[in-house]
């Protein structure tokens, strides 16, 4: 009897010969990026360092691209968005020490939004571990313990045989649903050292499925057939899985209004007569959610954003499908169901009946008109006008990368994605300076369209270095800066909170002039211009900063009436 895992590949002689005579001149750091290449990267991030020059020898003698940022973090924040447009695994090369803690808070925005980066460090000499000699430099007690509360898997190798499948199940970690990212570290000597290992081939990481419990989507079949006010919400996980088709079939059958979360954006169409939008920090909206008798939530953990800072109590029964079983049931109790939203989707999509719903259309009709109402008596239209300007300039199909600041949070509420995978932004983990240097890595995963940053005067000084990046790789960004000469969401708080800000206003320099320093075309705009100055930065080549000096507000919130 001759059983699956029985079989083994045998190779070809010309295999075998090459496995016996391999080149000449490969170390550590080959068995690296032929692991690589092997899995299917084309493309690695990254920062040299003194540890990890092995790796970054071996680059030349590969095919991958590498695309070398000046900040550690901002590679880190360049591969988070390649990985999220391409769905792939986004190799990041770090140093040993000061280089790898500095890519910390992009691995963390990384771990918070499921995106697909898998970290690859070089470690002090195998000496100096387990209790060798100490005074390395970079040297960390426990690098790896750094790393061990923000990725989803640490994979620790002290020898060259041990590369390849140390990475392999890194890959194979990184894009199991929830994709997430993962860490290695490889020592100095490690990657240094010649090779006579063969070359790596035939990598096989497949990602596990994590399919639906066919009991539990049989009771969600059955609840949600049965509701009467039947709702969803649609998470980032919706857009993970590439499941949006599927939600909006699932809706149009159960005549179910759809809201998505910030980190949802786009996984249900704007305009569609069933869609909520994304009103999330809204009270109209609250209460609709909350007057459901059957919600659906899809890829969401109904964290604070997405529960109105925790205002949000449903009193109907609640239905949570989530890949990332920490989250389940984790803020409020429900039929947890703990899979894939497109595994998941399908499931129910076979089972669930077709309801009639004549009132469903009529009622999303009537909370959007409460909202615009309350919208419209706020005295805000600058920034519903800016808003506005920059979704006309933006191609429908470009992706947008927004950084924490004022005109994002707008974007998060009442900005229409035009499709799933479109609009990112840094409220998974809420750090500055991803707008910029996140825009850089989608635009490297599709140089053919435009790519659109849009940064706050604070969080821009973050990521003002990869202007030099950008233009090295004259990559497609164009970058909106729009310089209200402090932290201004900050203010706003402070000065709700205490009356007066502190340490909020920033001296800044003329963005216009920097950038044309880096040989990057600049442009100072008004909120009048705006459209027309975005239109014709985005339709041009090459990068280019837009700067729009405006101090917005944001709406009031609503989730503490």
């Amino acid at each position: 009897m001759t059983h699956d895992h029985d079989l083994v590949l045998r190779p070809t002689p010309a295999q075998t010969e090459a496995a016996l005579n391999p080149p000449p001149g490969r170390n550590g750091g080959d068995l690296v990026v032929e692991t690589l290449a092997g899995l299917g990267a084309t493309t690695v991030f990254g920062l040299p360092g003194q540890h990890a020059l092995g790796m970054f020898d071996a680059l030349r003698r590969s095919d991958l691209r590498y695309i070398g940022l000046r900040v550690e973090n901002n590679a880190g924040f360049a591969a988070d968005a390649y990985g999220r447009i391409t769905g792939e695994a986004a190799p990041l090369l770090l140093s040993t020490g000061p280089g790898a803690l500095t890519s910390l808070a992009a691995l963390q925005e990384a771990a918070a939004a499921s995106a697909p980066v898998l970290a690859i460090s070089s470690q002090i000499p195998t000496a100096g571990l387990g209790g060798g000699r100490h005074g390395y430099l970079h040297e960390l007690p426990d690098q790896a313990a750094s790393f061990r509360g923000v990725v989803k898997s640490v994979h620790t190798v002290r020898t060259q045989s041990q590369i390849p499948s140390a990475i392999a199940a890194a890959w194979k970690s990184v894009l199991t649903a929830p994709h997430g990212p993962v860490w290695v570290e490889i020592p100095q000597d490690v990657l240094l050292a010649e090779t006579r290992l063969p070359v790596v081939t035939a990598m096989d990481a497949t990602p596990d499925e994590l399919p639906p419990r066919p009991e539990l989507t049989a009771v969600a079949a059955h609840l949600l057939s049965g509701s009467a006010r039947p709702a969803i919400i649609a998470g980032g996980g919706v857009v993970r899985a590439d499941a949006s088709g599927k939600l909006k079939q699932l809706a149009e059958r159960l005549q179910a209004p759809v809201v998505t979360t910030f980190g949802g954006k786009g996984a249900f169409p704007w305009t569609h007569p069933l869609s909520l939008q994304s009103w999330l920090e809204d009270r109209h909206t609250t209460d609709f959610l909350e007057d459901a008798d059957v919600l659906l939530v899809v890829g969401s953990g109904l964290g604070e954003l997405s529960s109105n800072y925790h205002t949000f109590k449903p009193r109907g029964r609640v239905i949570q499908i989530e890949a990332d079983a920490g989250k389940l049931e984790s803020n409020h109790p429900a039929l947890g169901i703990h899979a894939d939203a497109r595994l998941a989707l399908q499931a129910l999509l076979e089972t669930v009946e077709r309801r009639e719903d004549d009132t469903a259309r009529e009622r999303v009709t009537e909370l959007l008109s409460k909202v615009a109402a309350r919208i419209a008596a706020q005295d805000l239209t600058l920034e519903q006008e800016i808003l506005a300007s920059v979704r006309r300039a933006l191609p429908a199909d470009s992706p947008s990368f927004w950084d924490m600041t004022i005109l994002a949070y707008w974007a998060w509420s009442a900005f229409d994605a035009k499709g799933p995978n479109l609009l990112h932004s840094a409220q998974g983990a809420g750090g500055l300076g991803y707008g910029f240097p996140a825009a850089l890595g989608a635009a490297t995963a599709d140089p053919t369209r435009p790519v659109l940053a849009v940064s706050g005067d604070g969080g821009a000084l973050y990521s003002i270095a990869e202007l030099a990046t950008a233009r090295q790789h004259d990559l497609p960004v164009t970058w909106l800066i729009v310089d209200d000469g402090g932290y201004g969401i900050l203010r706003e708080y402070m000065t709700d909170a205490f009356g007066r800000p502190t340490a909020t206003e920033l001296t800044r320099p003329d963005y216009v002039a920097l950038a044309e320093s880096f040989g990057v075309p600049g442009i100072r705009t008004t909120p009048e211009t705006l459209e027309q100055d975005l239109t014709k930065a985005l339709s041009t080549p090459g990068p280019s900063v837009v700067v729009l000096p405006a101090v917005l507000r944001m709406f009031a919130p609503t989730h503490l009436g």
